[in-house]
């Protein structure tokens, strides 16, 4: 955990709750007059909330994940558009590449200008134009975040253009925009939503901020996650993962994720896993080698507190165990539905490699012990 001092930002402006979405309009009035509306793959189901929005727009659906290709053919729209405020409405990818339009067009250049990794990595210097994100599923939390992923296929791996200027200006989470979510996005969103508060909540750079905000958080995912999934129109269920998801966000852009998201990073540049399943898979695992890491070296670690503390708001019992929580966590998984890694097309033979590169990722940097390569393929195929 941090010491006394600390940072923190979020969005300028969060507007939530159920209905709240019809709020669009007047967000986007006070931040710009021509819009770039980035949504998912079919427009026409926001058809309602884009034909009211009272100024040009163009529209740039997003099929998938976003890549570095994407993402300029997306600047191009909005540059031939003359738009100077970007909505992003739609999951995590579509968030993502809102974002990371906005941070272009204020910053010129190119993705790879920017990117982690395996672009040349510069700052960012200028606040990004106005966005406006407007989640339509509860995982990502990326309408706080200070990041937007973009896919590198030619390397075979995710990356992050980077920077407090790129946070949105305004979130606006709408629950109701969640009820048309069928299970596996529920599930896959969902268990995204609950690791990235679980992550800051141990992470060696949590703060007094970041830690109110995950222990909401989990304990949203504790009543909802399991309730969302089993009826997609219970809108208190849907709430909470809203909130969830809302919570997560804010604690990770200000306290770092762990290795499951080091790991869950690399795997979806190398095969076809969604992200939040890939999460799914790796958190039993994870918890399993970060606790008996710290119990062989530093058996009075307060992370082991910690970690005792997320089991019990997990399950609600306030004896709860560190393996009651992994107990609750593998229960969630069957009742989901989610299975190992294997079935996407992963095997054996790329643990080395995922391991290496998962070392290098910034998400590591929040783990709250080092793991070593060989640490991290046997959590890998532990996965599968």
């Amino acid at each position: 955990m941090t010491a006394a001092g600390f940072e923190f930002a979020t969005a300028g402006r969060i507007v939530a709750g159920a209905g709240r979405a019809a709020e669009l309009p007047d967000v986007l009035a006070g931040l710009g007059s021509r819009v770039l509306v980035c949504t998912g793959a079919n427009p026409a189901r926001h058809a309602g909330l884009l034909a009211g929005l009272g100024r040009p727009a163009a529209a740039f659906p997003v099929a998938g994940e976003p890549t570095v290709e994407l993402a300029r053919a997306a600047v191009a729209v909005a540059r031939e558009h003359g738009a100077d405020v970007v909505a992003a409405i739609g999951g995590g990818s579509v968030m993502d590449l809102g974002k990371a339009v906005a941070a272009l067009l204020a910053n010129g250049g190119d993705p790879l200008d920017y990117l982690e990794v395996v672009g040349s990595g510069q700052k960012i210097t200028q606040p990004a134009v106005p966005c406006v994100a407007v989640p339509t599923t509860a995982g990502t939390g990326a309408e706080v975040t200070a990041n937007a992923v973009l896919a590198v296929p030619e390397h075979r791996l995710k990356a992050s253009l980077r920077s407090p200027l790129m946070i949105p200006r305004v979130a606006l989470v709408d629950p109701v925009l969640a009820l048309s979510c069928p299970p596996p996005v529920t599930a896959a969103s969902g268990l995204d939503a609950l690791t990235q508060c679980l992550e800051p909540f141990v992470s060696v750079r949590a703060t007094p901020l970041t830690d109110g905000l995950a222990r909401e958080g989990l304990r949203r995912a504790a009543t909802g996650l399991r309730a969302a999934h089993a009826d997609g129109g219970d809108l208190a269920a849907r709430t909470d993962m809203a909130i969830c998801a809302l919570l997560g966000g804010m604690a990770l852009a200000n306290a770092k994720l762990g290795a499951v998201h080091g790991l869950a990073g690399v795997i979806g540049g190398t095969a076809d896993v969604p992200h939040g399943m890939a999460c799914a898979a790796l958190l039993g695992p994870v918890i399993e080698a970060n606790v008996r890491t710290l119990q062989s070296g530093a058996p009075g670690s307060p992370v082991l507190d910690r970690y005792a503390e997320v089991a019990r708001l997990l399950t609600g019992d306030a004896g709860a165990s560190i393996q009651d929580g992994l107990a609750w966590i593998r229960e969630t998984l069957t009742l989901l539905g989610v299975s190992g890694l294997a079935g996407f097309g992963l095997g054996r033979e790329d643990a080395d490699d995922i391991a290496a590169k998962a070392l290098t990722s910034s998400s590591m940097q929040g783990n709250p012990v080092a793991l070593s390569q060989g640490q991290l393929k046997a959590v890998l195929l532990e996965a599968l």
